[in-house]
């Protein structure tokens, strides 16, 4: 049985998003955890925590109704859920996100016939999505992809490798950026939807990661799709994935602080019951400074990401300077939280499957995907430059 997660007492969130609040409460209590396992697993797994995520109507939130006249995400909510699964399970976070990152350049680019055939089984939970982007040779920088998308007739063939595709393997179907050449650059990139088993696509050998993560290479020789697959207008596959991270990147940083309230509950428990020398180690003042260290990290973490989250879904524009503060801040200082946690465990600390052990793994990707650290700091400081909010 996991903990309680307790919803963050915050001035940025309305009834809803409480009401909420009290649901996630409830189902992370009663949840299992996923066991860590290969990916024949994967696939099943996903499909459960799909199912279970939208019996719930969690999905609903990442996937909108496509008949909505102006579909939209609400950035608070998908935070609020994020930073509770962040707290049960890192795997369950990553299918949650995937079925958001993987649908939503459908309908950000108004692809009704497509986003018709897709969303839906997505948001129901039984179709699992993937979004293939990074490549070899091109992760942070995107406009550097190289897979091609040639047309031919009614078509598109596409031949390339894409690296670092979580699902790879496990979806049913994966939203694929490649160059179509209209211009040099992110400007020559279309976006595509590619069904997992369409000739000339295979998966490539399983990449072991840290954390128990689907992710794999995909491998396109020859795969000819219909040229109605294309999202959106040709050139636009770069927008739409900019456009796709830009509402899901404040998230990331959400199932951090999620992550680092575990690590922070795990450690105050143990702190309370280890003894040293005679007496509870939480009587220690260099214990207690260190914890208070950890709690400073989480709560100002949580502030940075829902001032980002609210300023998404209540002000105009894009605020790209608040989200990589949200990204950057609280991945790192979730970091420091799961690094302060295993020290103060000790050799437990450092024991496969224990509960710091594992937050320890999964955190550290995230300073990683969807932006790194570095690559946050540069948007911050092109913001600085430019007199834009800091």
């Amino acid at each position: 049985m996991i903990e309680r997660w307790t919803m963050p007492d915050l001035p940025f969130f309305d009834d809803s998003h409480r009401a909420l609040g009290e649901r996630l409460a409830d189902w992370v209590e009663q949840a299992e955890e996923p066991a860590e396992e290969g990916s024949a697993y994967f696939r099943q797994e996903c499909l459960d925590v799909a199912a279970e995520m939208a019996e719930w109507g969690f999905l609903g939130y990442v996937i909108p109704d496509v008949e909505e006249p102006a579909p939209r995400v609400d950035v608070r909510a998908v935070s609020l859920i994020r930073e509770a699964l962040g707290f049960r399970s890192a795997l369950v976070d990553s299918v949650f996100t995937m079925q958001g990152l993987a649908t939503a350049p459908l309908w950000l680019s108004e692809s009704r016939v497509l986003s018709r055939r897709y969303l839906g089984p997505c948001r129901r939970g039984e179709k699992i999505a993937g979004f293939a982007v990074t490549e070899p040779n091109a992760g942070s920088d995107v406009a550097a992809l190289e897979t091609s998308a040639t047309r031919d007739g009614t078509d598109f063939v596409l031949n390339g490798t894409k690296r670092w595709i979580t699902n790879a393997g496990a979806a049913d179907h994966y939203i694929v950026v490649a160059r179509t050449g209209e211009a040099p650059g992110a400007r020559g990139l279309s976006a595509f939807m590619v069904d997992a088993d369409t000739p000339g696509l295979s998966v490539g050998p399983e990449v072991r990661m840290i954390a128990p993560h689907p992710i794999g290479e995909l491998i396109f020789d020859a795969c000819r799709i219909p040229a109605t697959n294309m999202i959106g207008a040709p050139g636009e596959g770069f927008k739409a994935a900019m456009k796709t991270f830009d509402i899901f990147r404040t998230s990331v940083g959400a199932a951090a602080v999620g992550m680092a309230r575990r690590a922070l509950g795990a450690t105050v428990e143990r702190m309370r019951g280890r003894q040293l020398f005679g007496n509870p180690m939480g009587q220690m003042p260099t214990v207690q400074a260190a914890m208070a260290d950890m709690a400073l990290d989480t709560e100002q973490a949580s502030l940075l990401v829902y001032r980002a989250a609210w300023l998404r879904d209540t002000r105009d524009g894009r605020h790209s300077d608040a989200v990589a503060m949200a990204k950057l801040g609280a991945t790192e200082a979730a970091q420091r939280v799961a690094d302060q946690a295993v020290q103060l465990f000790g050799a437990l600390g450092v024991a496969h499957g224990s509960i710091v052990e594992q937050i320890y793994r999964d955190v550290r990707p995230m300073r990683i995907y969807e932006g790194a650290s570095e690559v946050q700091k540069l948007i911050i400081g092109r913001s600085l430059m430019k007199g834009g909010e800091a």
